[in-house]
């Protein structure tokens, strides 16, 4: 699967430089429909049209929440921090996840936004219990340690799926840990090339199922094909377009 996702990134970089407005276009797109889907599998209930009234214009929806809208508004903006880091070519540390958690709690929960938890959580519907409190620091520096380390190994799709599915394992957060968790997914993947990815809310089950089977088997492969399919879902729109 990776050597057919490599080929389709292959000829999307022959055709650059792409045409400005298409790749605006396309950028647009997947920019609101990341933003409505990581949200909605949360539990937000703004439809992707109203997402992107939120997103384009800045008006509010009657009947939703105030949180419901500051996610948006907050998800905007840790993509905007993220995209900045690939700018910049910064490397990957925890003071840039801290910040990029900050920005999505930001105005919601300030008093735990950028902060690792201080309490024990366990995940709904999930049988992995993440680590208590006074193991998170260790666990998120051994999970940097081993990004630049093992995990620079790997195939670059394999390497994303994986620093999410852990990242998530350790729940560092007391919330907002999914929303960072697909930046993080997306920042690896674009900063080697390939179009942002949506994991889609109708896929919410075997998303949250292929991440349990991972943190309490090992077996990662669920969730590399999970996220295999959405990298060759968003490599097909580039190419629809530009073919």
């Amino acid at each position: 699967m990776f050597d057919i996702l490599d080929e389709k990134k292959k000829k999307i970089e022959e055709k650059r430089p792409l045409p400005k407005n298409t790749l605006k276009s396309l950028r647009e797109k997947l920019f609101l429909e990341w933003t409505y889907n990581s949200n909605a599998i949360e539990g937000n209930t703004l439809t992707l049209s109203e997402t992107k009234v939120v997103l384009e214009d800045g008006i509010t929806i009657g009947g939703k929440t105030l949180k419901e809208h500051l996610e948006v508004v907050n998800h905007k903006e840790a993509i905007n921090y993220m995209e900045d880091i690939i700018n910049k070519n910064e490397k990957l540390s925890e003071r840039q996840i801290k910040n990029i958690h900050y920005l999505i709690l930001k105005g919601i929960d300030d008093e735990n936004a950028g902060k690792y938890r201080n309490e024990k959580v366990v995940i709904s519907g999930a049988e992995h219990v993440p680590p208590a409190p006074v193991f998170i620091h260790n666990q998120m520096e051994e999970l940097i340690n081993w990004y630049y380390d093992k995990g620079s190994t790997l195939h670059t799709i394999e390497r994303a799926a994986k620093l999410h599915t852990d990242f998530v394992k350790i729940h560092p957060f007391i919330d907002g840990n999914g929303r960072t968790a697909r930046i993080l997914l997306n920042f690896e993947l674009i900063k080697a090339g390939f179009p942002i990815i949506i994991i889609k809310n109708e896929d919410r089950v075997k998303y949250y199922e292929s991440l349990d089977k991972a943190h309490t088997t090992g077996d990662y492969n669920d969730f590399i094909d999970l996220v295999s399919e959405s990298v060759n879902r968003s490599l097909d729109i580039y190419l629809e377009i530009i073919n």
